[in-house]
């Protein structure tokens, strides 16, 4: 049917220009009635206008440097021109897609290059998201062991569709959605836990995140390499999920490779290999297990995706693996990395509330604890009363305020500020924020002025919710 010649041609720009000061109205009313909410309460109501690297603009034209990456999806930063000109050609190629019955050449050709990256593993399965990846290696671990019970870390998150909630050590997310699968957690590094839970002989796999994003932990050296043999041992698998520490953000490929001798069996990836255009997900894995699950035509379909493999996300994935290499951003995540990291750590002994810095190239927790002087354990106390995670959450929002910094505080009732900036920052980028988080605890640490009125402010609203 021909198109309404009075109407008017659809045209995106002009849409937002007259509704886009309706952003936080429209999504209270019609998607997420508290997150609209939660933004007003915190002062993260911004309207950003647009975006460039790792970088943010308002109507004013005011730079806000961005410390999160959407959750560590723009490790390349926003619209970068080799991605975008990717999925610009794909289209403009007009190539069938998603036919079902043909082969993509991209899908191919990406799980080439992606593979490429993880020497021992053969093959990859696309879907569209981290937890999809997750959900894919829970199946496979299964069928190809013959066994149901998968181990986890206490405090892992894994995703929230309810596979991978059946595997996410916060209870906060599980909470009401019993129930889920009959998997186990044990503690983060504790091998002994494991080595109880595999005698009882019916574990498939564990899943094990390189370094947890909730608090940004990792296990002892040397953990992760005892625990595959173990698992090995007793003809369980190893899981690693990557969908945050994967495609560099540690300063290697995969956060395992930190560590010698460790090959996973299974490994989930997505975010970053969007190039933060196109979702996408990828579970990659040994031979043999793809084998028994594809084992024959009967089951050539007995796990898909309907959107997986697509064009789109393929000549992302292909363009987001080019740009990596020519511009040497794991190398740049390691090296810039490491800089902040130290030049944070070196703080610890200069301010009583930090407590601790550590990660790995691009992924940084900054950890606050108990003060010693009376006057600062005070207020200390009275948030930590209220809830855990309130002094992180008062450093959040002066970071952003002030000095137009965007962070997150790591994980609910953490004291914890997780860094997963971009990975293309540069040291300019690192001195302002090592300037500007100077700045917010020497304001915290006089114990008095604005930053702790916001404190009280943040007491009453979380009594109020109780």
């Amino acid at each position: 049917m021909p198109a309404d010649p009075d109407r008017p041609a659809f045209d995106l720009a002009q849409l937002l220009a007259e509704r886009g000061g309706e952003r936080y109205e429209l999504n209270s009313r019609y998607v997420n009635p508290q997150l609209s909410r939660m933004l007003h309460t915190i002062g993260f109501d911004k309207y950003y206008e647009r975006a460039e690297g790792p970088y943010f603009y308002d109507a004013e034209g005011h730079e806000y440097l961005d410390m999160l990456a959407g959750f560590g999806i723009f490790a390349l930063g926003r619209h970068h021109p080799v991605v975008r000109s990717a999925v610009q050609q794909v289209m403009d190629l007009d190539l069938p897609d998603l036919v079902r019955f043909d082969c993509s050449p991209l899908a191919g050709l990406l799980a080439e290059r992606l593979l490429s990256y993880a020497p021992g593993l053969d093959r990859v399965f696309f879907g569209n998201s981290g937890t999809e990846a997750v959900e894919t290696a829970l199946k496979f671990a299964r069928y190809a062991t013959g066994r149901k019970r998968i181990l986890y870390a206490d405090h892992a998150f894994h995703g929230l569709t309810t596979g991978s909630l059946s595997v996410n050590g916060e209870s906060g997310f599980r909470k009401g959605f019993d129930p889920l699968l009959p998997d186990t957690a044990i503690p983060l590094g504790d091998i002994g836990a494991l080595a109880k839970e595999l005698k009882r002989g019916d574990v498939a796999a564990l899943i094990v995140e390189p370094i947890q994003g909730k608090g940004v932990l990792a296990p002892p050296p040397g953990w992760l390499r005892a625990a595959q043999a173990l698992l090995h041992e007793h003809k369980a698998l190893l899981i690693c999920d990557e969908v945050q520490t994967g495609i560099g953000r540690t300063g290697e490929f995969f956060a395992y490779q930190h560590e010698d001798g460790v090959l996973p069996d299974l490994v989930c990836a997505a975010k970053a290999l969007s190039g933060g255009y196109v979702p996408i997900g990828a579970t990659l894995g040994k031979g043999w297990i793809f084998e028994k699950v594809y084992s024959s035509m009967d089951r050539v379909l007995v796990h898909s995706s309907s959107f997986g493999s697509n064009n789109q996300a393929m000549a992302a994935g292909l363009a987001t693996l080019r740009v990596l290499e020519d511009e040497r951003v794991v190398d740049n995540a390691r090296k810039v990395g490491d800089q902040l990291r130290e030049r944070l750590a070196a703080l610890v002994d200069r301010y009583e509330l930090l407590a601790e810095v550590r990660g790995r190239g691009l992924m940084i927790g900054i950890e606050f604890g108990r003060p010693k002087s009376l006057k600062l354990r005070t207020g200390w106390t009275a948030l930590q009363a209220a809830r855990k995670g309130l002094f992180a959450q008062m450093v959040v929002v002066p970071l952003l305020q002030r000095h137009r910094i965007l962070t997150q505080v790591s994980g609910d009732h953490l004291e914890v500020i997780k860094l997963i900036p971009p990975l293309i920052i540069t040291e300019r980028d690192v001195d302002r924020f090592v300037d500007a988080f100077t700045d917010i605890m020497d304001d915290a640490h006089r114990g008095s002025g604005l930053m702790w009125d916001f404190g009280r402010t943040l007491v009453k609203q979380s009594l109020g919710n109780r």
